[in-house]
C-alpha cells in the first residue's frame, strides 16, 4: 500500500503489507481506496483532518452542512490537501499522525503542493 499526495507521490509503505494490531493479524488488500484529507476555512484558517473511502461524497457533505459539528460550526469546507492509500488501518494511523503535527508542519504539507490553498474539489462539486 502507498500513500500519495495530490501529485501522486508515494509517502510510505509497500504495495502489500502485513501487520499485527493487538491480537489480530491483518493483511491489506488493494480493493478499496481510502483518503486522508485536510479541509480549511480559508487560507491559513482553521483546519480539519479526516479519513474517508469516498472523498468526493465526503467533501460534498462538508460543503453542504450535512455533517454536523466542527466543520459546520467553523465553515470549514475548502479541500486543500489529500492523500490516498489502499489500507484503512494505515489511513487512520496517518490521520492521527497529521492531527498530532504542529500548525507549521501542517501548513508546510499543504503549501508543498497547494501554495495558494486552492480548493482541490472546485471542479468536482457544483
Amino acid at each position: 500500500m502507498s500513500f500519495s499526495g495530490t501529485t501522486g507521490i508515494a509517502i510510505f509503505m509497500n504495495s502489500r503489507s502485513r501487520s499485527k494490531i493487538g491480537n489480530l493479524t491483518r493483511e491489506s488488500s488493494m480493493s478499496k481506496t481510502y483518503y486522508i484529507y485536510i479541509l480549511a476555512s480559508k487560507k491559513n484558517g482553521t483546519l480539519y483532518i479526516g479519513v474517508t473511502n469516498n472523498l468526493e461524497r465526503r467533501v460534498y457533505e462538508h460543503k453542504n452542512g450535512l455533517i454536523k459539528g466542527f466543520t459546520e460550526k467553523y465553515s470549514i469546507h475548502i479541500l486543500v490537501h489529500f492523500e490516498e492509500t489502499q489500507d484503512i488501518y494505515s489511513a487512520i494511523q496517518r490521520e492521527k499522525l497529521l492531527k498530532s503535527w504542529n500548525r507549521k508542519w501542517k501548513t508546510d504539507l499543504i503549501e508543498k503542493e497547494n501554495l495558494l490553498w486552492r480548493d482541490l474539489s472546485e471542479d468536482w462539486i457544483g
